[in-house]
């Protein structure tokens, strides 16, 4: 379990436990049992030779389904081709056609859907995120998010007065950082495009720092800052650490763009941890840790870069890499449209 908070830490250990507040209130609408599907669009670029319909999508897409799963898709009429459903698979493609395949509607995985607001103005909104809750579309939800319960709340108009000229702008609230699924904590959400902008720079500066090789108190100090609490595995010795270990890309199987691990050739990051509380006899430690950067994965692959991985981590092992790859087992014959 993760939690941030924008309060500015003090050089007192062990750092202070922010009091809880109650949320303002809360909102969220019950998920529906199955979503509106997904298309994915391609325009073809044809080689030399005759490039059929089946051959582009068994080739270019091999790892969404085998032959014959593409083939039950076109078959059922979810491609299309410059507009018109094609059930041909043998149909040649031309030099720049528009192919949409169309992802039927699929149950996604449980997901709580109820969000604490704890804080509100005509800006921005700020919410409690539940542990196994998205906040963007990707994967399996694209429908189980945090940004689709913003976009299905109804929210009052915003007054605004910029020079004194005052203008009623529609909120769409939309969130200007991420959470990690699996973490808890609380989700800065800009309600106005203005808003969004400037909350998009202030985390910014943070990475800009890092970048630069900036300190703090020095020009360029940051707006906002991030902290989150999490258990990992030994005892950390010192009270305080500091980690500076790059992260960057490498291919890993299942992950189509590639998974951010612990590289030397990586971008910059830096991570302050603190030390709360060491458990001894359990061989864990309780630690509060403040990002300057915003990597995906960061915490976990740093804590896991100074050999005290996340306790039940099942991705990143000791060194900040991934564990040993076991692929899942799964019949061949036949894909599932949901996959």
């Amino acid at each position: 379990m993760a939690a941030a908070t924008a309060a500015a830490l003090s050089k007192q250990w062990p750092p202070p436990t922010p009091s809880a507040q109650p949320p303002l209130y809360s909102f969220g609408v019950p998920w529906p049992e199955f979503n509106d599907g997904l298309s994915y669009t391609d325009i073809v670029q044809s080689p030399s030779f005759a490039l059929t319909l089946i051959d582009f999508y068994s080739s270019k897409y091999k790892n969404s389904a085998p032959l014959q799963g593409w083939l039950h898709r076109i078959k059922n009429g979810q491609i299309t081709v410059d507009g018109e459903v094609i059930t041909d698979p043998s149909m040649v493609l031309r030099d720049g056609s528009k192919v949409v395949y169309h992802r039927l509607p699929w149950k996604e995985p449980s997901a709580p859907y109820v969000l604490e607001v704890l804080y509100e103005d005509d800006d921005m909104v700020a919410l409690n995120k539940p542990s196994g809750l998205q906040v963007l579309p990707g994967g399996l939800f694209q429908q189980r998010t945090v940004l689709m319960q913003l976009r299905w709340k109804e929210w009052r108009n915003n007054t605004l007065d910029y020079s004194k000229q005052h203008t009623t702008q529609q909120a769409h609230p939309v969130p200007v950082h991420r959470l990690g699924r699996g973490t808890s904590g609380i989700l800065l959400c800009a309600k106005t495009k203005r808003a969004k902008s400037c909350l998009a720079a202030y985390f910014a500066k943070g990475t800009e720092n890092i970048v630069e090789n900036r300190c703090e108190g020095e020009s360029g100090m940051r707006r906002i800052s991030k902290f989150y609490r999490t258990l990992v595995t030994g005892l950390i010795e010192n009270n305080e650490v500091v980690i500076k270990q790059p992260i960057g890309v490498m291919h890993y199987p299942g992950v189509a763009n590639g998974l951010y691990v612990a590289s030397s050739s990586g971008k910059p990051a830096m991570s302050k941890v603190y030390v709360l509380k060491r458990d001894l006899q359990r061989n864990q430690t309780l630690v509060q840790v403040e990002i300057h950067s915003g990597r995906p994965h960061q915490i976990r692959i740093h804590l896991a870069s100074i050999d005290h991985p996340l306790l039940g981590d099942p991705l990143y092992g000791i060194g900040g890499c991934p564990k040993p790859f076991e692929p899942d087992p799964r019949d061949d014959d036949f894909a599932e449209d949901g996959w």
